[in-house]
């Protein structure tokens, strides 16, 4: 029973549980809205704190995460909070080397090319003790929140971060990874279960540092299709939560809801409604009365406003967030952008998104 006694005790009383009450499945007031990349460029606070910093740096400074975290909800009475980390600081525990090249993205300058570079790879048991930076981010920020909000914890899922290692960045056709599946399965198979093993405690060590419900983002599941994702990606999806899940009983840890986000896996909506996860993301191409007639009521959804709809003009995204909230209905519902802000926008529209959610979806439950 370590992880309890280590758990930092005496964390603010919660003040506002709409999106974890929401998560669960269970009534609420209004609809919660939270934004990925809410803390992110878009922000001229933001590019402030970070202008003098290397992007990893950044994400290895528990006070900078803390303050990038804490900025949107300085603005926007947004329901949730997602602590500022990036997913590859899971590859870098893993011992590869990333880099974070500016108006390019991540590069590996040395990405897994063959079976045997797997060997290259540490431990993936010891891959939570070289993130306590992350936890330490997540502890402060929980405090520093004093009870505002729940704050989420996240990580990739194996199958995205593979595609980062293998590929060395990022990749319009994902042909690299892919080509790992086809010609490697056995090697990819042993690739995502090290991730897998990877992130298991990683994300029970978020937990116990504070996090109050966590992200998987499978952000590159539309590189696939429904066989490949069925067999490469699915499964180690699952063995998160099912794992995560046991881990938090083992240390005595209360349950949290997960929420899984595969972008563009729309052809796999049923599969993971029934994975484990008490939320599944939806990126914006998904229809939301289709997609709640598919996965029926036993799940959450998130999502899904096409995030470009924040370009227009903030009469027009009261007239969106309306239509959206009528589509996905007043119950088992967090509202959420279909996929993360983008830099060139404008936090003005950030706000009346946040407000139309808030207005329409109290509307929503008068009539």
């Amino acid at each position: 029973m370590e992880a309890k006694e280590s758990r930092p005790q005496g964390f603010p009383e919660l003040k506002n549980d709409t999106f974890l009450r929401a998560a669960w499945g269970e009534e609420t007031d209004y609809t919660p809205v939270w934004c990925m990349r809410q803390a992110g460029r878009y922000l001229p606070e933001f590019r402030e704190t970070r202008a003098a910093q290397d992007f990893f740096s950044t994400c290895r400074s528990p006070e900078a995460c803390c303050e990038l975290t804490l900025q949107p909800l300085r603005r926007f009475p947004l329901d949730a909070a997602i602590i500022f980390s990036d997913i590859l600081v899971v590859p870098q525990a893993l011992g590869m080397e990333v880099t974070m090249v500016p108006g390019k993205g991540p590069s590996f300058p040395e990405p897994l090319r063959e079976e045997r570079d797997l060997e290259r790879l540490r431990d993936p048991a010891a891959v939570a003790s070289e993130l306590g930076y992350v936890f330490q981010a997540i502890t402060l920020t929980r405090q520093q929140l004093a009870g505002r909000v729940p704050l989420i914890g996240f990580a990739g899922a194996p199958w995205t971060l593979m595609t980062y290692m293998v590929e060395g960045g990022g990749s319009s056709t994902m042909s690299q990874a892919k080509r790992w599946l086809y010609q490697r399965p056995q090697a990819s198979h042993q690739l995502l279960r090290i991730l897998t093993d990877a992130l298991v405690p990683y994300l029970v060590g978020q937990v116990a540092a504070g996090a109050q419900a966590l992200q998987l983002f499978e952000s590159h599941a539309g590189h696939l299709g429904p066989q490949l994702f069925s067999r490469f990606a699915l499964p180690y999806i699952r063995d998160v939560s099912k794992q995560v899940k046991a881990g938090l009983q083992e240390a005595g840890l209360a349950p949290v809801p997960m929420i899984i986000f595969a972008k563009d896996g729309h052809f796999a909506l049923e599969e993971l409604a029934q994975a484990g996860y008490e939320v599944v993301g939806l990126d914006w191409t998904v229809a939301p009365e289709k997609a709640r007639e598919r996965v029926g009521k036993t799940v959450t959804l998130q999502g899904n406003l096409d995030p470009c709809a924040l370009y227009a003009s903030e009469e027009e995204i009261g007239k969106l967030v309306q239509q959206m909230l009528n589509d996905f209905g007043p119950q088992r519902y967090i509202a959420n952008l279909g996929h993360g802000l983008y830099p060139d926008m404008d936090p003005e529209h950030v706000g009346a998104f946040v407000d139309a959610v808030h207005k329409h979806s109290r509307l929503l439950r008068q009539n």
